[in-house]
């Protein structure tokens, strides 16, 4: 592969690099240093900290020495201050190597490498002590963040003027990142060909987890970025063996090493260095090839086939400035896994532990010492002046946060037709736009092709489509259109093709706009509620990073009953209790709703803040059921039960009370019907519909906890601790949700949900079916009262 070359003059929209970066010698100076920093980090976490339970701490040498040179041609010359980078995880190392050489790590977190309160194993942004762009420990993931973040900035800039400016968006992975899917959905969203602030660079070691990769297709690579409308550079060789490829043999020379199948190369990187000539020239070589390898040294020959890409300082950093600013540029640089260490090219170099006579050789050759492993450069030499004029150039000052934004704790109107929770979260923010401007400006959806079947049509006709640029709209003029989805700059909805990967992952960098531009948005993203586990583990991972969203579900359960088993989520339920840092919500009524939604968007995009998961229905429900008061004062009070996890319905007296059935979301009729005829057989039933059985499972832990704070006590109101009765509980999912409250006094409890895979059917059909109906609920109470 040849390299592509291009003189494409910066974008005026990027900032000024004219600062470049010191001469070549001078960077590789500083690179053997980053090297030696890197291991060592490593090595200190392993051999330099008692162990106290034998359990291997680990870290990736190898991993980390293949992307030395590509990082520090980019911290050491190219980066400025605006930019930001997602970092491969495995070459955390390299990361906190660099941040310590530029005064932004405290040199006592060198040798807390997967330690309590140290380092972590990979690049964390919101637990690293260091600055750490985007969170990579998810492979693949991490690695699209930062293009979800160039599109936020997009956003955030074309709605408020203040936005603070942004550079380059930078993506360093490993090239066995490329086999995760979320790469590609990622890479082939249409808007990503026109985000020229995109690079990625991808570390082309050959090398995964476990093995050489045999066949590495880089041309079938390069043709799937370029079908995208990516600007795709390959650096595979440097220019000290460039220069041998143009002497007589040369070419042969070239041809014989890019012949050579993966795994060859890397056993030619192990041999010893009089046989490399050999091994080049092996049965078919001609006399002009001998000749060639015959006027160098076995030192020099065994340079020169190192002499990859993505190890030319002067390469990495002529290729880097040259980028075409005005869409999306990946460079394939190839390099050694493991180069400079004893490990070079081993095939099971990924998590090997260099010995201690190995730290001392490598110490050597770097520079450095065993005895004094963090001593930087000394003063007045041009590496040492340099790596503190270049820390200068990349320190941030924090951003201002943007005015404090008051969401309303409701919205006022009346809800008197049966409605879907669905429709209730269309309606309230159809009607946000209206009552409440301030805080709908800050609110961006966004949705997998999904946008009109989960109920945001009215949403968006008010605030259109979000598009990198305006497009003309043919169907302007169409008296018959119901949804006018103008596709503006300025639009607040942001439409995805049906990958739901890209769906999260956007909404993740969106709700991190206030950490890192300190403009606060709340992103709010709807799906089928099916797909969530589909898309669990990236919005996990940016929850994880620091993101705050609201994910919406829906349609939800069986409740979507001639839909069929495929489209009836049965786990999510319990899944939305268990995510950290999220909190899951499935209120019945459409009062419920508005409270529970405001007060989650609320929480969004503030320090402290929390992401929220709503699990949502298409069944109408006649919100009379709700029994709201009308009294301020009490309904205030029910508005507050509601956001703190659920409320009792009005029942019989407690001393009446029997049982307790508990519901949640569309259950709620059945519920309440069959507290009607439970009545009418001489039965006291007590209901419960909980809006967040999540919220009253956290209430249900902090009993006794030692811990200082704490939520609510909504537990003890919902179930007093001195009127026990048996328990039964129904939802529209998997039984064992709410199987905790059976805990909450130690009373007897029969769960009723769905376990099984569904079927097409009607509603009733489908709650007969999974035993969650009305007379479910009438059999299983009074099996638990003996009857």
């Amino acid at each position: 592969m040849t390299q592509i070359s291009r003189a494409t003059p910066p974008s005026t929209n990027t900032p000024d690099r004219s600062e470049g970066g010191g001469d070549v010698g001078t960077l590789r100076d500083i690179s053997r240093r980053v090297l030696w920093l890197s291991a060592a980090i490593v090595d200190a976490a392993n051999r330099g900290r008692p162990n106290r339970t034998g359990i291997k701490v680990g870290g990736h040498q190898a991993s980390s020495a293949s992307m030395v040179d590509i990082m520090v041609a980019l911290w050491f010359h190219h980066l400025t201050s605006l930019d930001r980078v997602s970092v491969k995880p495995h070459a955390s190392p390299v990361l906190h190597a660099i941040n310590y050489l530029l005064g932004d790590l405290d040199p006592k977190y060198l040798t807390t490498l997967r330690a309590k309160g140290g380092l972590q194993s990979y690049p964390s942004r919101t637990k690293d002590p260091d600055t750490v762009d985007f969170s990579t420990g998810s492979v693949g993931i991490g690695a699209t963040a930062a293009l979800w973040a160039a599109v936020s900035h997009r956003y955030l800039a074309s709605q408020f003027p203040d936005t603070p400016p942004a550079g380059r968006f930078v993506s360093l992975l490993g090239d066995a990142e490329l086999d995760e899917g979320a790469i590609w959905e990622a890479v082939a969203d249409p808007q990503v060909a026109k985000l020229g602030e995109l690079l990625w660079v991808v570390d082309l070691n050959r090398q995964s987890l476990d093995r050489i990769v045999p066949d590495m297709q880089i041309e079938r690579l390069q043709g799937m970025f370029t079908a995208a409308g990516w600007q795709v550079v390959v650096l595979k060789w440097g220019r000290v063996i460039g220069e041998l490829f143009a002497r007589p043999g040369g070419e042969e020379l070239r041809s014989r090493l890019e012949g050579m199948p993966n795994e060859e190369y890397q056993r030619m990187l192990r041999a010893d260095s009089s046989e490399i000539a050999e091994r080049i020239v092996g049965e078919t070589g001609s006399a002009e090839l001998t000749a060639l390898l015959d006027s160098l040294t076995a030192d020099q020959l065994t340079a020169a086939v190192r002499d990859l890409g993505g190890h030319d300082l002067g390469l990495l950093v002529d290729t880097f400035d040259a980028v075409d600013a005005h869409r999306p540029t990946v460079v394939f640089a190839y390099t050694v896994k493991g180069r400079g260490l004893p490990t070079e090219g081993h095939p099971n170099n990924h998590s090997a532990l260099l010995t201690e006579a190995q730290m001392r050789s490598l110490a050597q050759s770097c520079g450095a010492g065993l005895e004094d492993p963090w001593r930087v450069f000394e003063p007045g030499t041009a590496a040492a002046e340099w790596c503190s004029r270049r820390g200068e150039l990349l320190r941030r000052t924090p951003y201002a946060p943007s005015a404090p934004l008051s969401v309303p704790a409701s919205l006022g109107h009346p809800h008197r037709k049966p409605a879907s929770t669905q429709a209730a979260l269309g309606r309230l923010l159809a009607d946000l736009v209206r009552d409440a401007p301030e805080t709908a400006a800050r609110v961006v959806t966004c949705s997998p092709d999904v946008a009109s079947s989960t109920n945001l049509g009215g949403w968006i006709n008010k605030t259109g489509v979000w598009s990198v640029t305006e497009r003309f709209d043919w169907f302007a003029d169409d008296a018959e259109r119901v949804l006018r989805w103008s596709e503006v700059p300025n639009g607040q909805h942001i439409q995805l093709g049906i990958a739901e990967v890209n769906l999260v992952s956007l909404a993740g960098e969106l709700g991190a706009t206030w950490s890192r531009w300190g403009r606060r948005l709340i992103p709010i993203a709807t799906l089928y509620d099916p797909f969530v586990s589909r898309a669990l583990e990236p919005w996990s991972y940016g929850i994880y990073a620091g993101g705050q969203s609201i994910l919406v579900g829906t349609p939800s359960g069986v409740t979507l009953a001639p839909e069929g088993g495929a489209h009836q989520s049965v786990t999510t339920p319990s899944i939305g209790l268990e995510q950290p840092s999220c909190v899951a919500w499935e209120p019945a009524f459409a009062q419920d709703l508005e409270w529970c939604f405001l007060h989650a968007m609320n929480r969004v995009g503030v320090p402290g803040g929390t992401s929220a998961y709503f699990r949502l229905s298409t069944r109408p429900v006649d919100p009379a059921l709700a029994q709201v008061p009308q009294d301020p004062a009490l309904r205030e009070r029910r508005r507050l039960q509601a956001v703190a996890g659920g409320y009792r319905l009005p029942s019989p007296s407690p001393a009446d009370e029997q049982i307790t059935l508990v519901g949640v979301g569309a259950m709620m009729p059945e519920v309440i019907a069959a507290a009607d005829a439970l009545a009418g057989l001489g039965v006291g039933a007590g209901v419960v519909c909980l809006t967040s059985p999540d919220l009253v499972f956290r209430s249900f832990q902090q009993r006794g906890a030692r811990t200082a704070g704490g939520g609510s006590d909504i537990i003890d109101e919902l179930f007093p601790p001195l009127r026990p009765a048996p328990l039964v509980t129904v939802l529209d999912g998997h039984p064992h949700t709410l199987s905790y409250l059976a805990g909450a006094r130690g009373d007897r409890i029969r769960c009723l949900g769905v376990s099984e895979f569904g079927q097409s059917s009607d509603l009733t059909d489908a709650y007969a079916l999974h035993g969650i109906g009305t007379d479910a609920i009438i059999d299983a109470a009074l099996t638990l009262l003996g009857r």
